[in-house]
Formats: structure tokens, sequence, C-alpha cells
């Protein structure tokens, strides 16, 4: 029988108060194809790198899948029964494909559990023994114990009696040998230095052809006030010279 998680989750109620929004056994429960008895209840998820908190809706009530959307996580009890119980008659195939992970499985091992996920995974035993098998090795998982798996190839293995009971959180994570795509932090984009370099480079261009235009057109200037300053001197002297000229031709009129 299936170990049934008791979850709680908090919100807010219309008047903005912290309230207590569902207490009771974790509904999201998924038994594994050809595998009788590894259960997986999810407890929640998150849908991106920034987790919302908005509203009140149960973020697990969908179908139950190993691993997380793309840059979110999952929050899950795994239960594994004893190896006797389904080893030796599991489809590995159809027990991954239930979960939405057939991808997963290691086609090349003779493990039924093996598998590898684009994730990291934070486990700790709540009760039992597991045996955490990776390609080379293994080591035994007692009730406390903490498991941090980073992508790798790797199975579980119940040897005893005794159901294995953990708990996981899922991270999504970039596939080994394929670097993490960083988005861009909305705004105004970040210039390289490159790119400053050549902004600098043509406002300084641009400052020097200003100044020698400036420079060029300098004399110019004052050649055009010099002459119209000579022309105003000439304006002003033609009436004066003017003058002792009438002034002569009156006298030898008379």
């Amino acid at each position: 029988m299936v170990w049934r998680v008791r979850r709680v989750y908090t919100g807010h109620n219309k008047q903005g108060r912290a309230v207590i929004i569902q207490d009771g056994p974790a509904p999201n429960v998924k038994e594994m194809a050809s595998m009788p008895g590894l259960a997986l209840t999810d407890l929640w998820e998150t849908t991106g790198p920034l987790a919302s908190n908005e509203g009140n809706a149960d973020a697990a009530d969908r179908t139950v899948r190993l691993e997380p959307p793309r840059g979110g996580s999952i929050l899950r009890i795994v239960e594994f029964p004893p190896d006797k119980a389904w080893r030796d008659s599991a489809d590995a195939k159809a027990a991954f494909e239930s979960i939405g992970a057939g991808h997963a499985k290691d086609k090349q091992s003779a493990d039924p559990m093996m598998h590898k996920t684009s994730t990291v995974d934070y486990i700790i035993v709540i009760s039992g023994e597991i045996y955490a098998v990776v390609e080379e090795g293994e080591v035994l998982l007692k009730p406390g114990d903490v498991f941090i798996q980073r992508g790798t190839n790797h199975s579980w293995s119940v040897r005893g009696d005794v159901p294995c009971v953990i708990a996981a959180v899922l991270v999504s994570a970039a596939p080994l040998g394929k670097p993490a795509v960083r988005k861009k932090p909305a705004g105004k984009p970040v210039a390289s230095k490159a790119t400053k370099a050549t902004k600098a480079t043509k406002a300084t261009k641009a400052t020097k052809a200003t100044k020698a235009t400036k420079a060029t057109k300098a004399p110019a200037k004052r050649a055009t006030k010099a002459a119209k300053a000579v022309k105003t001197t000439k304006a002003a002297k033609s009436p004066a010279r003017r003058a002792p000229k009438a002034a002569k031709k009156a006298a030898r009129g008379r």
C-alpha cells in the first residue's frame, strides 16, 4: 500500500491575511507502470526561476511527470518497494513513459531503473534504507541522510524487506555539455567594453570635427565683420568729403 503524505500549504484570504489553504493527504499520487509499489506523490511545483506566490491554486494539481518544467522545480515524496516486488518483471520503457520520461531511461543498461534527468536533485531519506547506484559505485542511504544527484546516470535499489520513503526536490538544470542560457535583464542593454570604446572614439572624432569647423568659420566671420566695419567707415567719411567740394562750387558761382 502506497504511503499517503499529509500536506499543508498556505495562502491569503480576500483581506490579504495569511491562512491555511489545505491540510490533508496529498492528492496527486502516481504509481509507475510495471513497478508495483513504486509511487510518486507530487507536493508542489514551480514553473520558472522566479516562483510565484500569487493565488491559492494547488500548483501540483496536474499530471505527475518525472521532470520539472524548464527553469522550475518539483517537491515530491517517492516510495520505493523492495526490489523483489518488481525488478524481475519490470518493463522499464513502460515504467518511465508512464511518468512522461521515456527519454530518461538508459537504454544501454541492464538495470531497469538506471536513468538520467536534466536536474539537480536534493534527496532526503525519511524511512527505510536504499542504495543510490551510479555507473561506478553505490552508497547505502539511511533515514536522515541527504543525497545530491547532479544530472548523473543513477538507479535506486531497496535490498531489504521494508520499503524506503524519500523526499525529493528536483530543480531544472541545463543538460550536461550545454551551457545554461541566461536571460538578459529587462531595461536598457548593457554595452560591452568594445562598444563603449567605439562610442568614445566616435564622440572624440565628432568633437574634433566640430572644433575644426568652428576654427575654419571663425576667420571668415572675422573677415566679414572687418569688411562691414570698413564700409561703415567709408559711408561715414563720404558726406564729410562731399561738403568741401560743394562749398568750393558755391564760391565759384558767386
